[in-house]
């Protein structure tokens, strides 16, 4: 049964995470699922505005709600800090604490696309589409610490061990092995001011996941995922590197089988076409 869902992609999938965007188009349509952009969709303020003006923090958000409430269709975002600042313009609104310029009343759901797809029904539908099992391939899923967090917010409380990229991985047909950095800031965010507690988180979690015995990471975060990856190239060019993978990625390659395409993911630094192969995942 087809679905509609109003896309609100984000500054990142427009730029540095297109190869994100281009594997989310091809997921969803694979699961009969139409995901209709936004129109004139705007920046949520992500991640500035919040730390600089509350009233930008509540408006800037509140334009893309109000945008798909005249859409009468509830919201899916890729980004967890899009995802994060929608949850929190939909609070405030809802509080009725600031004048929003547009009609809006803060009732549509707002989803974290993987807890969208990581429900049963949805986990079942990404199951029958597999024609080829991510088998051999070992993975740890990093979801950041923006996803699940605050739990007053988001409403989750599985913020300390979240499952929902476990299960999109697994029902790709990948291992996925547990370890205890899974919602462990990686320091993106504090990169400008303070280099060094970027590069040591960075460097932490690159090594916990090695010594867990992951061959790859799994991602849903655009910032995580371009910190995790520059990382191995700027400051451990010497160590095997980690391939850093969007979940939407492994799902795609598993639902196209043979169709898999090395271009898919020309945009990543820790190359992952390598590694793909060696597993016969990819041609």
């Amino acid at each position: 049964m087809a679905q509609k869902l109003a896309f609100y992609p984000g500054c990142s999938l427009e730029g540095m995470a297109n190869d994100y965007a281009r594997s989310i188009a091809a997921v969803f349509e694979q699961l009969d699922i139409t995901l209709v952009e936004i129109e004139d969709w705007s920046c949520c303020g992500a991640t500035a505005a919040h730390s600089l003006d509350e009233t930008m923090a509540v408006l800037l958000p509140a334009r893309n709600l109000a945008a798909a409430e005249k859409m009468g269709l509830d919201i899916v975002s890729p980004c967890a800090n899009c995802f994060n600042r929608l949850l929190f313009s939909r609070a405030m609104i809802r509080k009725k604490i600031y004048d929003i310029p547009w009609p809006v009343s803060g009732e549509i759901e707002v989803y974290d696309m993987t807890r969208f797809l990581a429900r049963p029904e949805m986990v079942a539908r990404i199951e029958q589409r597999v024609l080829k099992p991510l088998k051999g391939l070992k993975v740890v899923c990093y979801y950041g610490c923006q996803m699940v967090r605050p739990p007053r917010l988001t409403g989750f409380t599985d913020y300390e061990n979240p499952l929902t990229l476990d299960r999109l991985a697994a029902a790709a047909g990948a291992e996925v092995l547990d370890w205890s950095y899974k919602t462990t800031c990686c320091g993106a965010s504090i990169g400008i001011g303070r280099r060094d507690i970027q590069e040591s988180l960075t460097a932490r979690l690159l090594e916990k996941a090695r010594e867990t015995g992951a061959e790859a990471i799994v991602v849903s975060c655009p910032l995580c995922q371009a910190n995790l990856d520059l990382f191995q190239r700027d400051r451990a060019p010497r160590r095997p590197h980690l391939p850093v993978f969007y979940f939407t990625e492994l799902l795609r390659l598993a639902f196209e089988a043979d169709k898999g395409s090395a271009d898919w993911f020309r945009a990543h630094i820790a190359d992952p076409v390598p590694l793909l192969r060696a597993k016969d995942l990819l041609r």
